[in-house]
């Protein structure tokens, strides 16, 4: 076995994106179909990973930073939403809200339904539903150990992580093409008669932005007070019925700090200092999630499990084209919140905005998207997942489980 150390994981994790970049701006497919250069770079690594294993060589990683990069990275995302943004966005929110809701008694119909008509126990199809798919590994660990305890299903953990890395790398590949397929049908602005609209910092990560070495430590100073106070927060509302997750607090803090320093007088957030940060921390973030992946997960599972999670792949695509996009005003918006669905209605939030990132490099800025996707990403899917999956365990069969 090989153990990388903080530092060779660092190490190894700049070099998977830089792998990307090179691999998206050499390969026509990658950068046409809009491929995120994390999913890229990371995936090459991960397939060389299962190689060496296949040759007794086990390549560990030191993943403490992971939990940092990506808590650091909703921070950002909380400085940078000012409240006028946020009501401008309402309708538009609770909209994409309902698309995304509507998503999840979806992807646990399919679920239950292929697994009975497999043979298999309902609560697979369950679990690999909106548990793994939209819930990531978290959710999916969380509710693997309830489904092994509580209901008696073997290897639910096992089934859950490896259900949830099957979606975490579908989420990263299908979000691009179907973008690339929709906005075939659309007007780009800037691109056509429509005025082009200023990109702000999450939508072009690879445009120049003129810092300095102080307003970057003011920056990092804010972000490294919300991850504090949002860490605080969370230890504060464990076991109540307020408890959230740890990114959605920091996340929350990182909103209350941006606009309550702005209606005091007393700091104005430099949204380019945010977005460099905010960037760097969801690349390595990536890379390190999908050069630690372990692909032999996905190769153990059970054909049926494969075929269910196959097509929960192929509903997602087609919900997004079919359902996020018209919902959304079938706009060049509308594409780019369709491949952000197909993030994290398959993966994960950071997911979803690095999708957006690869459209929104190439074809112009979506202001609306980056503002609505983290919002529902962060502070919504969670609950109304926990929602929809306890009024599925009611159903008949499962209450008789």
């Amino acid at each position: 076995m090989v153990q990388l150390d903080f530092y060779g994981t660092l190490v190894a994790a700049s070099l998977v994106l830089l792998l990307g970049r090179g691999l998206v701006t050499r390969i026509g497919f990658l950068r046409n179909y809009n491929i995120p250069e994390p999913v890229a770079g990371g995936l090459v690594v991960a397939l060389l990973l299962l190689a060496l294993r296949g040759l007794d060589i086990d390549v560990r990683f030191d993943t403490s930073l992971q939990t940092p990069l990506m808590l650091a990275f909703f921070a950002t995302i909380g400085l940078s939403a000012d409240f006028a943004s946020l009501k401008k966005g309402g309708r538009v929110v609770g909209i994409f809200l309902l698309a995304v809701t509507t998503l999840l008694v979806v992807q646990n119909a399919m679920g239950i339904a292929l697994a009975k008509t497999l043979g298999l126990d309902p609560l697979m199809g369950l679990l690999t539903g909106s548990i793994t798919l939209a819930g990531g590994h978290g959710t999916g660990a969380a509710w693997g150990t309830v489904f092994g305890e509580k209901y008696g299903l073997a290897s639910a953990s096992e089934l859950a992580m490896a259900s949830a890395t099957f979606g975490l790398v579908l989420g990263g590949l299908i979000g691009g093409p179907v973008a690339r397929l929709l906005i075939k049908r659309v007007q780009v602005p800037g691109l056509a008669h429509e005025k082009p609209r200023l990109p702000k910092g999450f939508e072009q990560p690879n445009k120049e932005r003129s810092i300095t070495p102080f307003s970057f430590i003011e920056t990092l100073a804010l972000i490294a007070v919300s991850l504090l106070v949002g860490s605080l927060l969370n230890g504060l509302l464990q076991g109540t019925a307020f408890e959230l997750p740890t990114f959605v607090c920091v996340l929350f803090v990182g909103v209350i700090l941006r606009n309550g320093l702005s209606a005091l007088g007393l700091y104005q957030v430099f949204e380019r200092e945010v977005s460099v940060l905010g960037n760097v921390s969801l690349s390595l973030f990536l890379a390190i999630a999908l050069m630690s992946l372990k692909l032999w997960d996905l190769a153990a599972l059970a054909l049926p499990i494969f075929i269910i999670l196959a097509v929960q792949a192929l509903v997602m695509a087609l919900f997004a084209i079919f359902v996020t996009f018209r919902m959304m005003g079938s706009n060049y918006d509308a594409a780019v919140l369709a491949a952000g669905h197909c993030g994290f209605g398959l993966g994960a939030t950071p997911t979803a905005i690095a999708n957006m990132q690869a459209v929104t490099q190439r074809y112009g800025p979506s202001q609306i998207a980056f503002l609505v996707v983290p919002m529902v990403g962060a502070f919504f899917i969670d609950i109304i997942n926990v929602i929809v999956i306890k009024l599925y365990l009611a159903l008949p069969f499962f209450a008789a489980a």
